[in-house]
């Protein structure tokens, strides 16, 4: 689903609890308070206070994580457009890590697992967004490392030019 503001996708928590819309503008994700809220399974102002808390410990710039769009809400029968707070996904880790609740600690786990995967193999992949794409599992693995191979073949080759090139300076 696309919208003015980016492309929306569907988040559906594992234990099936939380089912969000979110946002992808501008090479992140964005979600509202009240999102957050529904995501993590608290109180929109325990997401408020955090957001805060993040700002005012210097943690997070609210320049670059917090963004204003649009949304339109129906209200006794009228259609309002109204400017909501959208927070980016830095803002939305620093929550995920802040917030005590079992959906909390469901996120800090998914989070911290991709995170180690992306750091240890130097790549995250979605295998159900590949499977989504029509891709087999088993060849969505070996198609993307084809994809992969000569970029890191080129980053080697580039890597090893330059460490030759040190060594003859020093």
């Amino acid at each position: 689903m696309t919208s003015p503001g980016g492309e929306v996708v569907v988040y559906e928590s594992e234990d099936g609890e939380a089912c969000v819309d979110v946002r992808f503008d501008r090479e992140t994700v964005w979600l509202t308070r009240q999102q957050m809220a529904e995501l993590f399974g608290r109180d929109r102002s325990v997401i408020a206070r955090h957001i805060h808390n993040a700002y005012r410990e210097q943690e997070l710039d609210p320049g670059l994580t917090c963004a204003n769009f649009a949304q339109v809400r129906f209200e006794g029968g009228r259609r309002v457009s109204r400017d909501v707070d959208h927070y980016n996904l830095d803002m939305i880790i620093s929550v995920g890590y802040r917030v005590k609740s079992p959906r909390g600690t469901q996120f800090r786990i998914w989070a911290t697992r991709t995170l180690r995967e992306h750091l240890v193999s130097g790549c995250t992949m979605n295998e159900r967004r590949l499977a989504e794409r029509g891709l087999e599992e088993a060849h969505a693995l070996t198609q993307t490392g084809d994809l992969l191979l000569p970029k890191l073949k080129s980053d080697e080759i580039r890597l090893r030019d330059a460490e030759r090139a040190m060594k003859g300076v020093a």
